[in-house]
Formats: structure tokens, C-alpha cells, sequence
């Protein structure tokens, strides 16, 4: 099996949306972990992708944006709210890389409901927040309901200079151009495209998380070794492809 190479725009133009969002405010926090210690938290007929020899553990929080059906523009409020993603990155057995979501914490109900039973994504509805004062971005999280004890997660990030040239590892963790999703017992494969993430350093000031231990992964007890912000992107998803056996 070939592997996609990883670029800056996507592989798999899309060509007629199925529904758009827009991914804003975004922060990047990453730890490496051996691909064995998470192989089995991936759909069927996927793998984990590595650079290096290791795979990621993704933490993102950021500001959806204008979430629609079609080609947009959007919804101003339905489709407006603070979302808190873990992550972790695989390859199908056609050699397309993707993101594969272990929780998605939202802010809003009806896009969760949405999310939960049309393209089953684990999402979660929550409690959150994300207040910036200058260049130090907090996003806050804590889940409803019968969970509203259970995990939470709060990040302080200090937005910093514009990357001119993203390392190897960069491009990796965020170049991404689909997400694999178990839908009704197979693998769906469901591809998205952007233009090219404008992307700043930043530093991590503040984290206390606990949805990455809640998505079943083991807990990151170092400091993340990639810190980014992006201002953004507009993101449209085509349509979804089955995934054939292996």
C-alpha cells in the first residue's frame, strides 16, 4: 500500500460540498505515543499513521463557525460555538491519511445531536468558553448532564510569531484532508479541503485536561512537544466514500 504524501492543500479536491464550517482560534496541542498503545482505538481497515516511528495525541480547542448544509454560507448562530476535540491520526488501507476523533466536546446541542446520529462522531454535549485577552487565548470545558462531574479541561495559550515553513512534524498533525468514522458497523472515509493553515508558535502557559485520559488514552504526563495557533480556515467536506476490505 502506497501512502499518500502529506501536502499543504488537499490530495481529493472537493467538489460538491455536502456541508461547510468554519474552524476558528484554534490551538494545537500534541504528545507522541507508541502506535501500539492506541492501534485498537482505531476504526476498521485504518491503522495509526507515523512519522518517525510515533503517532499523536491531539488536543484541539477552537470557535466553530458558521456550520451548514451545502455549499454555505452557514448558520450565524446554530452553527457558532466553542469545541474542544481529541484526536489521533490514521491511514486506511488505500493510503489516505486522516484524523480519527475520540471525543468531540461542543458547546451547542443541536449541531451534537446532528453530529452523534448522522455521521455517529462521539460527540458531547458541554459547558464552554473561550475568552481572549491580547495575545493569551483560555478555552474552558466542562461536560452536562449526568456527566457535568466528570471530566474537564481548561487551556491558557500565548499566540506567538507566524510560521514561514512548518518542520515535517507540523505538516503532519495538521495537514489533514479527511477524518475515518465506524458508521453502522464499516469505515467511512469522509474527505474535507481547506486552503493552507496559517499557523503561529505558541505557548502553552496552562493545562488542566481531563479529556484525553476520558477519550481512553493513556494519560500525557509530559509537556505537549508541538505547541500552534491558527486565526483559521473555511472547510468544506465532500461527499463520504465506504471503505473497501482490506
Amino acid at each position: 500500500m502506497e501512502i499518500e504524501p502529506i501536502t499543504l492543500s488537499t490530495p481529493r479536491p472537493v467538489r460538491r460540498p455536502t456541508f461547510v464550517q468554519g474552524w476558528h482560534e484554534l490551538t494545537f496541542l500534541h504528545w507522541p505515543v507508541e502506535p501500539e498503545a492506541v492501534a485498537g482505538l482505531l476504526p476498521a481497515g485504518t491503522r495509526p499513521d507515523t512519522l518517525d516511528g510515533a503517532t499523536y495525541v491531539g488536543l484541539v480547542p477552537f470557535l466553530m463557525r458558521r456550520v451548514g448544509l451545502g455549499p454555505g454560507p452557514g448558520l450565524p448562530y446554530l452553527g457558532t460555538f466553542c469545541e474542544t476535540n481529541v484526536r489521533l491520526y490514521s491511514v486506511d488501507n488505500e493510503g489516505r491519511r486522516g484524523v480519527v476523533f475520540r471525543s468531540l466536546d461542543a458547546a451547542r446541542l443541536i449541531p451534537v445531536l446532528a453530529g452523534r446520529l448522522g455521521v455517529r462522531l462521539p460527540y458531547i454535549w458541554s459547558t464552554m468558553r473561550m475568552r481572549r485577552e491580547r495575545d493569551v487565548i483560555t478555552y474552558s470545558c466542562r461536560r452536562r448532564g449526568p456527566a457535568a462531574r466528570g471530566p474537564a479541561s481548561r487551556t491558557v495559550v500565548r499566540t506567538g510569531r507566524p510560521l514561514t515553513e512548518p518542520t515535517p512534524l507540523e505538516r503532519f498533525l495538521t495537514a489533514r484532508w479527511g477524518l475515518h468514522v465506524s458508521w453502522h458497523g464499516r469505515t467511512v472515509h469522509l474527505p474535507n479541503e481547506h486552503e493552507p493553515w496559517p499557523l503561529h508558535r505558541a505557548e502553552l502557559l496552562d493545562l488542566d485536561d481531563g479529556l484525553v485520559t476520558a477519550a481512553g488514552l493513556p494519560p500525557m504526563t509530559a509537556p505537549p512537544v508541538s505547541v500552534l495557533y491558527s486565526p483559521g480556515v473555511a472547510v468544506r467536506f465532500g461527499p463520504p466514500s465506504v471503505l473497501s476490505p482490506a
